[in-house]
């Protein structure tokens, strides 16, 4: 067995509600489940002990040890992080990035490196990728010395980045056709998240490697649902990320048409999150963007490419999704503006430029 019992840090049974009373009945094949952690014995399988699941990531108290290799691609804002608590876990890392300056703080952390995905694949267990784009995704997969072509029986690759579900499907193929298995963990949460071990990871594609590599998603995020079919991972992540984008082009809405009115923005912030809509994401953002400061979290770019796959999956269903289609327009716009490496927060600008057009 390729993995065997060294580092974990484990979520145990969770209950969570979906917005139950909000939200209509759903097709079962995107019906949720938050898996236990006591799972009979599957492929790769990984024994593990349960914890709350507000229990933090660094418990030492939570954690066995895993002596499986990890290998991790991709290490930007979100990889970079993750790929950290795997490390202070104790976990085996390998890791591999195109620009390799950004691999030296891992491998000063014990990380090892090595020149190409290939590389990486062939000398790990279960291989992570986190790329920014579809085009990323297929190419780090895919591609010239690609992890693909180190991939094999007894192998699993998990690609967390956030990509369309063609391009899961595509990798997917891809990777079975070398006897390993393929999950998409795409996750919901940015760096901070990323940073704290806190992300949700919605998973789909193999039910055995989900299990066998579910102690490395409870070290990385603080729950975790598997979806069922490839694909059904991605288009939760970009339902998530579609009613985000929409939801933060309307909060700027609100903040500047409050300074227009001559209240203070500073006080809507708290009014919103003392309320029925609070949401983490205005305590949190708005006190910047009253000051006209975005620090990157989420790039804007990412959010604009999130609701761009979202109105594509959309069509494919004939469901039309007008408020995210306007939200989109709004993104490209701050896109134009130069605000691409912002953070998506950064979307007010383009509401400030149009009214001082209108003015």
């Amino acid at each position: 067995m390729p993995f065997t019992n060294r580092c974990y840090n484990l979520s145990s049974t969770a209950v969570m509600a979906l917005c139950s009373t909000l939200c209509p009945p759903i097709p079962n094949s995107f019906r949720a489940t938050l898996t236990s952690s006591f799972a009979s014995k599957p492929f790769l399988y990984l024994p593990f002990k349960a914890f709350s699941s507000q229990a933090p990531a660094s418990d030492a108290s939570s954690q066995e040890k895993f002596s499986g290799r990890v290998g991790f691609l991709g290490l930007g804002i979100m990889g970079s992080p993750m790929a950290q608590n795997l490390l202070k876990a104790g976990c085996d890392v390998t890791v591999w990035n195109r620009t390799k300056s950004k691999c030296e703080p891992l491998i000063s952390l014990g990380a090892k490196y090595r020149s190409s995905p290939n590389e990486v694949a062939a000398n790990c267990d279960v291989t992570f990728s986190m790329l920014a784009d579809p085009e990323s995704a297929i190419d780090v997969a895919c591609g010239k010395n690609g992890a693909v072509s180190g991939m094999g029986p007894g192998k699993g690759y998990v690609d967390i980045s956030t990509v369309d579900g063609a391009t899961s499907k595509l990798i997917n193929g891809h990777i079975k056709a070398t006897g390993a298995l393929f999950l998409e963990a795409p996750v919901s949460g940015s760096k901070k998240p990323a940073e704290d071990g806190k992300l949700i990871f919605l998973t789909a594609g193999d039910r055995p490697l989900y299990d066998s590599v579910a102690p490395l998603l409870d070290i990385m995020g603080k729950s975790r649902f598997y979806l069922g079919e490839v694909g059904n991972g991605a288009a939760m992540k970009l339902i998530v990320n579609m009613i985000m984008g929409s939801m933060m082009a309307s909060f700027s809405e609100g903040l500047l048409l409050s300074k227009k009115v001559g209240l203070d923005p500073n006080v809507l912030v708290e009014v919103v999150s003392q309320g029925a809509i609070s949401a983490p994401m205005y305590s949190l953002k708005g006190p910047s963007m009253v000051k006209s400061q975005y620090p990157t979290a989420f790039p804007l770019k990412h959010q604009q490419k999130d609701l761009r796959l979202a109105l594509g999956l959309a069509e494919t269903v004939s469901q039309s999704t007008p408020i995210a289609a306007a939200a989109n327009e709004l993104y490209k716009v701050a896109k134009s503006y130069g605000l691409s490496d912002d953070d998506f927060s950064a979307v007010i600008e383009a509401l400030k430029a149009k009214s001082n057009d209108e003015a």
